[in-house]
């Protein structure tokens, strides 16, 4: 509970655990020399998927947990992936093929909203999961999703606790009923949609890019690509006293520019992009007029010059290098570094070779930050990590300035200016829409059936609310609010319908006597004249006025053969005309959504979560009442 507290303090992170599965055979008092294994093996046999990964703030990293209370020791990492979620899913990705990889582990994983797995596949969870009770049931196992279900009544199951499980309790379940503790096919394909395409997918998040940067910023980052983040991080989140470094420069002097090509993924790419910037004139960095063909070259490599001067200026002029542990001296490194020539991260390179140098300094990067992790308190900062590559590796700006010639040409940055047709589609994608299902907007709008508004509210004012609130057709793990699937969707281990009583219905009735019900009867008698007359009353008021009856929407030919009786109301007792309330339903709604201009509301959203999606340009004048096919 006091990590789980800890975790829902810090904003945009993720904590994965590996456990080993129960083994009486295995030694107790080696447990953590077997964990520490088991680290060393992950991360070297994932080193070259993990290795060249630009993470938004940190990386994925493992580390010895020793047990404390009823949680066992067991393996532990946290990275905080700040505004970039595919950092989260990445690591989905990386802990589901551990698991598939060493089957004897067991992997829980959330982030700071809780069972996000969850809340990815709200639609087709169970009715009786809720966050409440979801508490130690989210596993990955043999690299599949796996969720521990509640006996549907106490001790139905001996296997099954009552109550949420601890984590020996689901360790044990897991080892002794992997079959049964799957979870179901649907709720597996909404998480595997989540992480679809990877390792792929790596390639296609990043985005190259031009930038007009000083020469000692270009060695850095042939030597440490990743500090592109921090960088950029720097200068997205810089604050006056940050920019008071940057009025004149002193480590990246604008005189040393040149042309280069950056690696940047596509959330740090928008992120510099998209703030607006104006360099004070005493820093010596000026733009050239935007119409120059390379304005967006300089103006790139102007703001992330200031990204890493602002993290060079955090640094005290008298900072010790001291404080870095050597990688070489680690115990690990040289088994690590022979793993890493055994899964071929050098691809074949000469050793000593200019490429091969530069695999092997991001390889003692990633075992400096990821698996021989130091202490918080005698980790670098990256503004100490940049002074320190400034002071250690050569270069010559002649030699850099020879290769503008021969850059690799820049990715297309249209992705940043979708249209709303290009954006609903990714959405789509995103929420799993397959292709097959998919129709133009002519067949959508022709094909379209209005009877599904008022069909859709009829069964959400049907359906009975709860202390957690109304259920509606489409569940939602998120914000404590967990309801049911679907039909079609629903578990196995949904409650029935009959499980649950409605309210108000005829039965209450049965058990009056003869003479309490001729009283009940005469009673609503009286309340039905009584509302009749104030429908009298409104009938020609504003508001009465205000509704579509079923008169108004008559054919020509019916109300030509009732004219007779049209001018008998006319001239006698008004009859009172018939309120359709179905067109009245679809009409106001439709008169809201239209209101919207195609923007989020309170209509689209209604309609939305009853699972009815309308055509864009739908006319909310409906002219007749909707009818059923």
């Amino acid at each position: 509970m006091e990590e789980t507290m800890k975790l829902a303090t810090m904003e945009d992170t993720v904590e994965y655990r590996l456990f080993l599965i129960p083994d009486e055979s295995r030694d107790p008092d080696k447990h953590k020399e077997v964990l520490q294994k088991y680290i060393e093996r992950i991360m070297t046999q994932f080193a070259p998927m993990l290795v060249p990964y630009i993470w938004q703030n940190q990386p994925f990293n493992l580390k010895y947990k020793p047990g404390k209370g009823s949680v066992p020791a067991h393996m532990f990492g946290v990275t905080k992936f700040g505004d970039n979620i595919e950092d989260e899913w990445f690591i989905v990705y990386v802990i589901k093929q551990i698991t598939k990889e060493f089957p004897e582990l067991v992997a829980r994983i959330e982030d700071n909203d809780g069972e996000f797995l969850l809340i990815e596949a709200a639609d087709f969870l169970p009715k009786w999961l809720d966050p409440d009770n979801s508490t130690n049931r989210v596993f990955f196992h043999h690299g599949e999703l796996c969720i521990i279900p509640a006996p549907r009544t106490p001790g139905a199951e001996s296997w099954l606790p009552t109550t949420p499980p601890t984590i020996p309790q689901a360790l044990n379940i897991i080892a002794a009923h992997p079959e049964k503790i799957l979870a179901s096919e649907s709720i597996r394909a909404a998480v595997s949609r989540r992480i679809r395409g990877y390792p792929e997918k790596i390639q296609v998040s990043l985005h190259r890019a031009h930038c007009f940067l000083p020469a000692g910023i270009v060695a850095v980052l042939k030597q440490r690509p990743r500090l592109v983040s921090a960088a950029v991080q720097a200068f997205y989140l810089r604050d006056p006293i940050d920019l008071r470094a940057c009025r004149i420069f002193k480590t990246f002097l604008p005189e040393t520019r040149i042309m280069t090509s950056v690696t940047f993924t596509k959330c740090l790419y928008a992120q510099l992009v998209q703030q607006r910037f104006v360099p004070d004139r005493r820093s010596g960095y000026r733009l050239p007029p935007p119409s120059d063909p390379q304005y967006r070259a300089h103006e790139l490599g102007m703001k992330l010059a200031h990204g890493f001067e602002i993290l060079c200026s955090k640094c005290s002029p008298h900072f010790s290098d001291c404080k870095k542990s050597l990688v070489t001296a680690s115990p690990l490194w040289a088994s690590f570094l022979a793993s890493l020539k055994k899964n071929d991260y050098f691809k074949g390179l000469i050793e000593g070779s200019a490429q091969y140098r530069e695999r092997l300094e991001m390889a003692e990067n990633y075992f400096q930050l990821s698996v021989n992790r130091p202490e918080s308190s005698l980790a670098m900062s990256p503004g100490e990590e940049i002074l320190t590559l400034l002071q250690t590796i050569p270069f010559d700006i002649e030699d850099l300035k020879k290769e503008e010639a021969n850059l690799p040409p820049e990715d297309d940055d249209q992705w940043l200016d979708l249209s709303p047709d290009q954006l609903d589609q990714l959405l789509q994608e995103a929420a799993g829409k397959k292709e097959s299902e998919s129709i133009s907007k002519e067949e959508k709008e022709q094909n379209y059936d209005l009877t599904q508004v008022s069909e859709s509210m009829k069964a959400f004012i049907s359906k009975v609310s709860t202390h957690k609130g109304a259920e509606l057709p489409h569940g939602s793990f998120f914000l404590g609010v967990c309801v049911g699937p679907r039909p079609h969707e629903s578990d196995s281990d949904d409650l029935d319908d009959e499980e649950f009583e409605y309210l108000g219905s005829d039965d209450d009735f049965e058990t009056h006597e003869p003479g309490e019900e001729a009283s009940l009867k005469g009673t609503l008698d009286n309340l039905k004249s009584y509302m009749a007359q104030m429908d009298q009353e409104l009938a020609h008021t504003c508001i009465g006025k205000s509704f579509t009856t079923r008169k108004q929407v008559e054919p020509v030919s019916q109300t030509t053969d009732n004219n007779s009786d049209e001018e008998d109301s006319d001239t006698g007792e008004s009859v009172m005309a018939t309120v359709d309330v179905d067109l009245n339903l679809v009409s106001n709604i439709l008169e809201s959504y239209s209101s919207q201009a195609g923007l989020a509301g309170p209509a689209s959203n209604l309609l939305k979560s009853m699972g009815v999606q309308l055509p864009d340009s739908i006319d909310h004048r409906p002219t007749s009442k909707p009818t059923k096919n």
